[in-house]
């Protein structure tokens, strides 16, 4: 495809097939979105709707990516031939017409035009050819696109300048005036113009083929106790991989053995290196630095979490913004409009104008060239391609064009509380020593204990123990109490830690409320029937999260925390974290009921979450917005997947969002003054046919280099 009208008629080829619900067509990844009926169509008709149109679809298959990026490879490689083989002729041709209009030839002009029409017919059949051969196509479909403009314009000043070499009696004049240097500088420019936007859109490309070589191709695994070297494509779920310092993770799995970190920053854009111990996630694509661990896949080939990112990025950028309709409809009629007009303006300028058929003919030709299809076509996929690109690097995953626009318009922001304000997770907030005792005996007392439980308060009391380093002891005896607590022997001492109902010990109950108030779980610890203090545990606030809801307030986003938590617990989290709105005691089936009710109130509302409780919610927002460390049913019902657990990639989403659209109204700004202001100027007889050449193949290579700006956005 070479402009907007081809992506029109191809689309429309598609859609006419019974069976198609619909079909996105886009120019920049040369990529078809179909949504159909198998029962009703195959893809074997599909292919066949589209060479009707003059095109070749190539289906996917298993080796259709691979069969892509070598056809792409080798038509830039011909491209890049045939604008070095036109370049050197043109500068020639363009000498020898300078010199004849200074009168300093060293030849007649009779054989000087003989030399042009030499020098100017490679330029026009082998440079130009795929000019040619794409007008027969459109023509033989009875439609036309900018090959048409192209072997139109370029073709009537060659034939014309031919018949004035070879036959000049036919026009009534022996020497005529000749345009071959319009002609071959046309191709010229125009060729360079598709070798620069061709350059550019690969680089536009570059997060997808970055994301594509993060994984190996190779990998170690442990199979009957011995160690091999495998295809990726050969490792299978459960197997045992190994990884040693520097190496590239091969495939998603769980940490069996070892202790690392690792570099996640082109998956989770994640800028520091993570800490890994045994029971921990590990990514595919992923580098680890400096320590040898063994782990169990989880997942392989298209399961893995960075072939999931690659798809949903792929899809992203094949899809297209509403922000585009305008310009797809201007350029479904867009190139029988320009030929209408040349045609329009040859008629009156030779009819009416008086200045005879050759200058009739220039304005015609220059009316033709300076038309551009392409910016018109490039102007949404581009920005839309570096932007979800960009995206993806920063570690904010986006699903479709829709999705990103939509983002920009946010005026509510609606949060899940557990996992995505907090932690979602409790760990220890207070340690409080009573009766003599000290806190880091109450601490060991009480880990020691806990370590037998498998609750997860007894298990945020272990793991602060093990951030302090406290040496825990091994329990003489364990009993558990359903709901109340533990008790066992430590050291010889008696201890119990548990509840109020427990210990039946005497707690002043202002310090219980105020605790509880502040959204924390008293733990009370008795040693030898002594209440010995208590231990507060909480999901704490991520680090992150005031910061991130803090800048939502300053862009003048309402804020909600929505949580089926109690209404004091609720207002104490919400007050801590900066919220003014909350909606509490919320069931998990209610949640999408209450998205809806702030949207009634005629905001576009976006939802966060994490759990599988908030896909419905997720799916009613305006946009849905999934935390990439929750599970796998609230990424696929969102919108945009965060896969770092901090909130301040909402913000980044959002700007993100902002700056993409802001690209495309510049993109289809100048699309469209190129158009509005050149082609009135051409057909009012003020536009060079190669000035004209330029303007055409210069203005798609402004709109790609102008999304291209957007590789640059830090978030």
């Amino acid at each position: 495809m070479s402009c907007a009208s081809c992506v029109a008629r191809v689309e429309k080829a598609l859609k006419n097939v019974d069976g198609v619900e619909n079909a996105m067509v886009n120019l920049a990844t040369e990529k078809a979105t179909v949504t159909f009926d198998p029962g009703r169509v195959s893809g074997t008709q599909l292919k066949g709707a589209v060479a009707n149109a003059g095109y070749e679809l190539i289906l996917p298959i298993a080796t259709a990516d691979a069969d892509r990026s070598a056809a792409k490879d080798e038509a830039f490689t011909k491209l890049k031939k045939e604008f070095i083989l036109s370049a050197v002729l043109t500068a020639p041709i363009v000498l020898l017409s300078m010199l004849g209009m200074m009168d300093s030839l060293p030849f007649s002009i009779g054989v000087t035009n003989k030399i042009l029409l030499i020098l100017t017919t490679p330029v026009m059949f082998i440079s130009g050819r795929r000019f040619f051969k794409g007008f027969w196509v459109t023509a033989n479909h009875l439609t036309a696109d900018m090959n048409t403009l192209v072997a139109v314009g370029t073709g009537s000043a060659f034939v014309y300048s031919l018949v004035a070499v070879l036959f000049p009696e036919w026009l009534g004049v022996v020497e005529q005036h000749v345009y071959f240097d319009t002609s071959a500088t046309i191709i010229t420019l125009i060729l360079l113009g598709r070798l620069l936007e061709t350059t550019a859109k690969n680089r536009a490309a570059d997060a997808i083929k970055k994301l594509l070589g993060l994984q190996p191709k190779t990998a170690h695994v442990l199979r009957r106790e011995v160690e091999q070297d495998i295809a990726i494509e050969e490792v299978r779920v459960d197997d045992v991989v190994l990884v040693r310092p520097g190496e590239k993770i091969p495939v998603d799995g769980i940490v069996t053995k070892g202790f690392t970190t690792i570099d996640e920053a082109m998956v989770t854009g994640e800028s520091l290196p993570v800490e890994k111990n045994a029971g921990e996630r590990v990514i595919a694509g992923t580098i680890n630095y400096n320590g040898s661990i063994e782990f169990k896949a989880t997942a392989v080939g298209k399961q893995t979490v960075l072939a999931q990112i690659v798809k949903l990025v792929e899809d992203a950028q094949g899809s297209k913004a509403p922000i585009q309709n305008l310009a797809d409809k201007i350029a479904s009629v867009f190139v029988p409009i320009v030929i209408g007009i040349a045609v329009l303006t040859f008629v009156l300028w030779y009819f009416f104008g008086g200045i005879g058929f050759t200058a009739a003919m220039i304005h015609f030709v220059a009316v033709l060239i300076i038309a551009c299809p392409c910016a018109l076509g490039l102007a949404t996929p581009t920005a839309i391609m570096v932007g979800t690109g960009k995206g993806a690097t920063l570690g904010i995953l986006i699903k479709n064009a829709e999705s990103l626009e939509r983002a920009r318009k946010i005026q509510t922001m609606i949060f899940d509380k557990t996992g995505t304000i907090t932690e979602g997770k409790p760990s220890v907030t207070d340690i409080m020593a009573f009766s003599g005792f000290n806190e880091m005996l109450i601490l060991k007392y009480a880990a020691s204990l806990e370590r037998k439980s498998e609750h997860p308060l007894a298990r945020a009391i272990v793991d602060h123990a093990a951030k302090t380093h406290l040496a825990l002891a091994e329990p003489e005896s364990f009993q558990s109490a359903a709901g109340v607590g533990v008790t066992g022997i430590v050291d010889g001492a008696v201890v119990a830690v548990g509840n109020g109902a427990l210990l039946k010990a005497d707690v002043d109950p202002l310090l219980m409320q105020k605790l509880t108030g502040e959204g924390k779980t008293p733990i009370l610890v008795a040693i030898d029937g002594k209440l010995a203090g208590l231990i507060a545990v909480a999901d704490t606030i991520k680090p992150t999260s005031m910061d991130a809801i803090r800048t939502l307030y300053a862009m003048r986003i309402e804020v909600i925390m929505m949580t089926g938590d109690n209404k004091a617990t609720a207002n104490a989290i919400a007050s801590k974290a900066g919220i003014d709105r909350v909606i509490a005691e919320v069931s998990p089936q209610d949640k999408a009921r209450h998205v809806k009710t702030v949207q009634s109130e005629g905001k576009s509302v976006a939802m966060i979450g994490d759990g599988i409780n908030d896909a419905p919610a997720l799916a009613q927002a305006d946009v849905g917005i999934a935390m990439g460390t929750g599970t796998d049913i609230a990424m696929a019902a969102a919108d945009i997947t965060l896969m770092r657990g901090d909130l301040n990639g909402i913000v980044t989403a959002i700007r993100l969002s902002s700056r993409t659209i802001g690209t495309i109204k510049q993109n289809l700004f100048w699309a469209f003054i190129y158009n509005i202001i050149g082609i009135p100027l051409a057909a009012l007889g003020m536009l060079n046919p190669m000035v004209a050449a330029a303007a055409m193949a210069f203005s798609s290579v402004s709109v790609v280099s102008n999304s291209l700006r957007l590789k640059r956005f830090k978030g």
